[in-house]
């Protein structure tokens, strides 16, 4: 904020001295508490948000910290980790080397992944020094760095590192999206900067003019309105002005423009071709967009550093600040603004530069029917779609608006936007350009096409029946390229395998399947094995689905969750531990929340409820983070039904109220039929079996029950409702449904045990609720198997065999118990303790909500390894599970123990070492 007759270090800060004790205070407290802190600069354009920023930055490394600071860019925006960029790789000790931050660049397609390193860098500074990270006017910041510092903030809460941003006010602008995300997790502070008191504003006066200020002066400051940076170019246009007695404009456009009176005619327009390239721009650049070699231009360049307008940090050309950018930039006649965008961007495209470099100057320079700067968009979306779909869908779609409608290349661009789109989950907007497209009657070819490209914006919206009808118009009317129509003819399938005739649909997927080949189209291969394997796990097929999947994890690794989970309905829990662990490293960020649902599948198989439990957890804060929700309505109502089975009625019931409210997003029928055997549970556990015993009706009203594959382990649940609501007809019903399935599955242990156990149940017959567990003692499920021999206790005791009955009910108790299941074990305990005679075993222990004993055996884990000095990431390859398990069960442990921070956790655990 200086002039050009000194500087302002530490004039800048007169009238903040307060908001300066505040950010002082907040930097202390990071090192001393060893946790995260946030702080957000608030105030208009101008007003000082910089300069504070500096003297907190300078505080900060005084008091000892590593500091990276970086700013954002109004022309640089679009550019993805721009912003964040400055703050990594600058500073006396960078936290990530050009080379370390070009490979996470090269990892771009992996948003969640690519925070997670950065996590990691910043963790890893953090276990030796605070942090300050510091990012000037975040209302600027590209989409993938306001991404990350949603995340990273909470991320790292438990780590001495500070963040401090600065921002204009923007209601629900970025900054805010920022601090709320933070708010829940760490302490976090917003700065507001207004206007300078009228004793302010005169000290700055007499700063910049060496005098104090007199009549003449005072009426120029008040056209200030408090606004230090317009104050301090006033002044110094006033000081630069050889004419005192003509009036000094109020306006800071008139007021830069006197200050620039000076200036030589090409200064002057070398400092407007600048501003056109923005606040930092290239020698070189400014030069090809001047037309004049760089050797001619020298002299405007150094004017312009000597009348303070710009810097040269070496590397780059630097307008003082925004506004003067800005207020030169306003300068220039609108039209002649958008003609020099559009040089801009062709200069810096032959000069080397990334098409998504010269995006900003297309989006403020082409006109329509402009087909290299639509020709640039796409390109420019082409680069960012893995890593910002949502900016990607943006470009398409302006670059679509640049293209005139009766022009064939419409449809090309129309169906790459329809891709982004769908991508970016703006699905009706995919679908309305679409259908736009389709009203403009296309070619038979390009109508395929179309259709094609709506397929996956349709499956995402649950419109199979939609999907089904569009393929099928598609291929009846012929026209299609032998890709197209193959991948038509998949997606048919995927829409059949949501119907009733699942052999119709598995006849789709062959003949689909035969055409993918045939043609050596990858997307068409991938949808026939995608829908072939849906088709097989809706049907019950399990060794069919899990040739399917396995096919397709070979054909795109993508699809290893699918695999993973296909082995776990064969009862092969092994080999899904087996490819967990190979695919933990190598998912993108859209199946990397698919990779999670499958670990927490194995997790919940295998009865570790707490693990699964911390799996889910993490699994839908990834869904949202990506804004892709998959499995939240099935997460929801397993949690739902793992806090039934510890006992914790009130979060079953807020699990059920979130699995209704995510059912309104995702309402296929699966995910209806899941919600509704919820509704049965919790009804039946509130004593309405009548209204539990209609819910589960409701179930198949949607489908056949064993139809829903996360329903068939508890199809028991099922028939012992229906039976005491006195519906022999219905548990009748399920029983034959499992039957059924376990004769499409004789190879899998749960599925024949279960079978058995239903049949045993539904016709009160003790010899094969023992099958039952006989067939069961080989299935890797222990829940399963507890509820089995708790079936068989009962029967065995009403059979008068007391003995055999206890004997079965305590096997039941202590797999229940051992799984986390504590309000189920105490349930059998009941049964327990009325068969033992004249002996009463004391009710298994409930877990305590808060302290030591209130971990989890992984969180204990997890403490322990933090403790010792891990970050995230070593504790994670340690245990053999992702990093974000760990920051799961690590917000739990902060939680329960009500510590702040890892140095205050590394106390807690060495006191407990002590004792």
């Amino acid at each position: 904020m200086a002039g050009s007759g000194g500087s302002l270090s530490r004039s800048g800060l007169r009238g903040r001295e307060v908001e300066l004790d505040e950010l002082r205070t907040l930097i202390a407290s990071v090192p001393r508490t060893g946790s995260g802190a946030l702080a957000l600069v608030q105030g208009e354009a101008g007003i000082g948000k910089t300069t504070l920023l500096a003297e907190a930055v300078a505080r900060a490394r005084e008091a000892g910290f590593s500091v990276g600071l970086g700013k954002a860019d109004e022309l640089h925006h679009i550019v993805p980790l721009s912003s964040l960029a400055a703050c990594v790789l600058h500073g006396d000790q960078p936290l990530l080397s050009g080379d370390a931050f070009a490979d996470l660049a090269r990892h771009h397609d992996q948003r969640i992944w690519l925070v997670e390193r950065l996590a990691e860098a910043i963790e890893a500074r953090a276990d030796s020094v605070p942090v300050l990270i510091a990012l000037d006017d975040v209302h600027w910041a590209d989409q993938l760095s306001r991404f990350a510092l949603k995340q990273l903030p909470a991320r790292l809460r438990t780590s001495p590192v500070l963040w401090i941003l600065t921002a204009r006010q923007e209601p629900a602008g970025p900054a805010e999206e920022i601090v709320a995300a933070a708010t829940q997790e760490l302490p976090t502070v917003t700065v507001p900067l207004g206007p300078l008191s009228g004793a302010a504003i005169g000290q700055l006066a007499g700063d910049t003019l060496g005098a104090a200020a007199d009549e003449r002066v005072r009426d120029v400051l008040d056209g200030a309105g408090g606004n230090p940076f317009l104050a301090v170019e006033m002044l110094t246009g006033l000081r630069n002005d050889d004419s005192s007695a003509e009036p000094v404009p109020s306006g800071l456009v008139l007021g830069v423009r006197a200050r620039l009176r000076s200036l030589g005619p090409e200064t002057l327009r070398f400092l407007r071709l600048g501003a056109v390239l923005g606040r930092r721009f290239g020698f070189h650049d400014a030069a090809l967009l001047c037309g004049q070699p760089s050797t001619t231009l020298i002299p405007a360049l150094e004017e312009a550093v000597r009348a303070g307008i710009l810097d040269d940090d070496g590397d780059q050309l630097v307008f003082r600040h925004d506004l003067l950018r800005q207020a030169v930039y306003v300068d220039i006649p609108p039209s002649a603004r958008k003609v020099l965008h559009r040089e801009a961007a062709d200069h810096l495209v032959s000069a080397g530069h990334r098409p998504i470099d010269a995006v900003s100057h297309i989006l403020r320079g082409a006109q329509p029917g402009d087909e290299e700067a639509v020709t640039l968009l796409r390109r420019a979306a082409d680069d960012v779609l893995p890593v910002t779909p949502g900016l990607a869908a943006d470009l398409m779609t302006r670059a679509l608006e640049l293209v005139p409608p009766a022009r064939p290349q419409g449809f090309v661009v129309g169906e790459q936007a329809i891709v982004c789109l769908t991508r970016a989950g703006r699905n009706r907007e995919a679908l309305s350009t679409g259908d736009r497209l389709l009203a403009r009657r296309p070619p038979l070819e390009v109508f395929s096409r179309l259709q094609a490209a709506l397929g996956g914006t349709l499956w995402n919206m649950d419109l199979a029946d939609e999907l089904r009808r569009r393929t099928e118009t598609a291929l009846a009317v012929g026209g299609a390229a032998p890709e197209v129509g193959a991948r038509l003819a998949a997606l048919r399938a995927l829409a059949l395998s949501r119907g009733h005739d699942l052999d119709a649909a598995r006849e789709a997927g062959e003949t689909a399947l035969r055409s993918a080949l045939t043609v050596g189209d990858r997307n068409a291969h991938v949808l026939a094995l995608f829908g072939l394997g849906e088709i097989a796990l809706n049907a019950g097929e399990n060794a069919i689905a899990l040739e399917r999947f396995t096919a397709l994890s070979a054909v795109d690794p993508a699809y290893s969750p699918e695999e993973i989970v296909a082995y776990q309905h064969m009862d092969d829990f092994d080999t899904g531990e087996r490819l967990l662990l190979q695919a933990a490293d190598n998912a993108g960020s859209f199946r990397q929340a698919m990779l999670l649902w499958a670990q927490a599948q194995q997790h919940l198989g295998l009865g570790r409820l707490d693990d699964a439990e911390a799996g889910f957890v993490t699994m839908e804060r990834l869904e949202d983070d990506v804004q892709i929700p998959v499995q939240q309505v099935n997460a929801r109502v397993i949690r739902s039904r793992i806090a039934l089975l510890r006992g914790d009625r009130d979060a079953a019931r807020q699990h059920l109220a979130a699995a209704q409210e995510r059912l309104a997003a995702k309402p296929n029928p699966g995910n209806t039929a899941a919600v509704r055997f919820l509704e049965a549970v919790i009804a039946e556990d509130d004593g309405d079996i009548g209204l539990a015993v209609d819910k589960i009706r409701q179930v198949q009203e949607e489908g056949p029950f064993m139809r829903w594959r996360l329903l068939r382990t508890w199809v028991d649940s099922a028939i012992r409702t229906a039976l005491s609501g006195a519906d022999r007809k219905l548990a009748e019903d399920l029983a034959a449904q499992a039957e059924a399935h376990a004769e499409r599955n004789p190879t899998v242990p749960t599925a024949t045990g279960i079978a058995a156990q239903a049949l045993g149940l539904v016709k009160n017959d003790l010899a094969m609720l023992e099958r039952a567990t006989a067939l069961l003692g080989t299935s890797p499920r222990p829940l399963v198997r507890a509820a089995a021999h708790a079936d068989l206790g009962q029967a065995l005791l009403a059979a008068g065999r007391k003995p055999q009955a206890a004997a079965a009910l305590t096997r039941a108790h202590a797999t229940l118990a051992e799984s986390g299941a504590h309000a189920a074990a105490a349930r059998v305990q009941q049964v327990l303790d009325g068969v033992q005679a004249g002996g009463h075993r004391a009710a298994a222990k409930q877990r305590p909500v808060q302290g030591w004993e209130a971990l989890t055996a992984s969180e204990k884990k997890v403490a322990r390894l933090i403790a010792e000095g891990h970050t995230n990431r070593s504790a994670a390859d340690f245990l053999v599970v992702s990093p974000h398990t760990v920051n799961t069960h690590l917000t739990s442990v902060f939680r329960k123990l009500s510590v702040n921070s890892r140095v205050q956790l590394a106390n807690v655990v060495m006191a407990l070492r002590d004792h």
